[in-house]
């Protein structure tokens, strides 16, 4: 089978496609002929080599990023289909750890846990379906760590993008009262994703939150990584979900929960809850960009260019 991945680490450049083995699904596992892979920051990331030994220990060659694909069921391990329901040839949406020993999504076949597969929304491309799992997860573990109640604030930096347009969305669905921040040009596609109040972003977003509600949101999901530039915006007690490293010290008793999608990965029932919720419209799966195999290296660049709206996609 074909894979896109690295030999050595660094720039776009190295991305190039390999021939591998097919894996083999083994017990409680399922193998998906995967068609559609998204292209994250921690693709780029891993690419780099920024996740040193943690990514290559036991390992050779090519090094396979990727973490979520959609595809369909091509293989089924013992156990799997009483676990999953699932059948061979079904569409089937999955969140995959490119550090496990098999390697990411950016490969035709993927072999990934019972727990980490379910299907993909009726309707949905395969392109569609692979937006979903790992920025769908990770707002879902952000805002079970926040803890909000229906009617509490949330406010959510980074709104446009992959991370900050499924908080906004969630958080609707959980009932919160929902503050974005947007530039100009993304203010209109921040409100049609149901924020309640948008404000200007920038580095001192926490002054334009405040002046919104002048005793503090009860919290914050922090997709733009500003760090403690936005805890001021936080009141006293609150909470921020920090999707990276939290870089800085907290303050009047705020909590940092730093958010970790692997602890999620196998959690069906939250991956399923996302399938029903974009069926019925309820959250989106924005496409920005499909590119074949052979131009992952263009996908990367864009990415780490910036300014992306919706996800980018290599087809497989």
């Amino acid at each position: 089978m074909r894979v896109v991945g690295v030999e050595e680490f660094g720039g776009p450049e190295q991305l190039q496609v390999f021939e591998v083995p097919d894996p083999e699904a083994g017990p409680g596992e399922v193998r998906i002929r995967v068609h559609a892979a998204t292209v994250n920051p921690t693709d780029t990331l891993l690419r780099a080599g920024a996740m040193g030994e943690r990514f290559t220990q036991g390992r050779r060659p090519p090094y396979v990023p990727g973490m979520e694909a959609a595809g369909v069921v091509d293989q089924l391990g013992e156990g799997a289909a009483e676990q999953t329901g699932l059948a061979i040839g079904d569409a089937v949406m999955a969140i995959v750890l490119p550090a496990g020993p098999r390697g990411g999504a950016y490969a035709e076949r993927v072999v990934v846990p019972a727990g980490s597969v379910v299907r993909a929304p009726a309707g949905a491309s395969h392109a569609e379906a692979a937006t979903l799992p790992m920025n769908g997860l990770t707002v879902c573990a952000a805002l079970e760590l926040l803890g909000l109640r229906p009617g509490q604030t949330l406010a959510v930096t980074g709104a446009a993008g992959a991370v900050g347009g499924y908080a906004i969305e969630l958080g609707k669905v959980a009932g919160l009262r929902v503050i974005a921040d947007a530039a100009l040009t993304d203010e209109g596609l921040v409100r049609e994703l149901g924020a309640d109040q948008v404000v200007a972003r920038g580095d001192d977003v926490a002054t334009r939150v405040r002046a919104l509600v002048p005793d503090g949101v009860d919290a914050v999901l922090d997709a733009a990584l500003l760090h403690a530039k936005v805890l001021p915006a936080i009141r006293d007690g609150g909470a921020l979900a920090a999707v990276r490293a939290f870089e800085g010290e907290a303050e009047r008793g705020i909590t940092v929960h730093r958010v970790q999608v692997g602890r999620y990965a196998e959690d069906r029932a939250k991956l399923d809850e996302l399938r029903r919720l974009a069926e019925e419209g309820a959250i989106s799966m924005r496409v920005a960009r499909t590119f074949p195999a052979e131009r992952a290296t263009e996908a990367h660049r864009q990415l780490e260019a910036g300014g992306t709206r919706g996800r980018l996609i290599i087809e497989l």
